[in-house]
């Protein structure tokens, strides 16, 4: 698998930095409709992610104590971390 995995979710690119990640699952308790530990007890994206709000976006990502989550708004400007 890729070190870094992206996708577009309510017009913000996600970036996970899965050799970064330790598991904390901050992210997908503030999210749990769009992240999810994989079988390694990474981050990884749920398989639907359509609908999520981006302020919710931006909270689960903020809270990752090693910021192994970047999120980039439409205008390519980073806001996470």
């Amino acid at each position: 698998m890729n070190d870094i995995v992206e996708r577009k979710v309510s017009d913000l690119l996600i970036k996970i930095d899965r050799p970064t990640c330790i598991g904390s699952k901050n992210c997908n308790n503030a999210a749990p409709n769009l992240f999810e530990l994989d079988d390694e007890q990474i981050c990884s994206f749920k398989d639907n992610t359509e609908g999520i709000e981006q302020e919710i976006i931006i909270e689960a990502c903020s809270v990752c104590p090693v910021s192994a989550l970047y999120v980039i708004d439409q205008n390519e400007k980073q806001i996470v971390p």
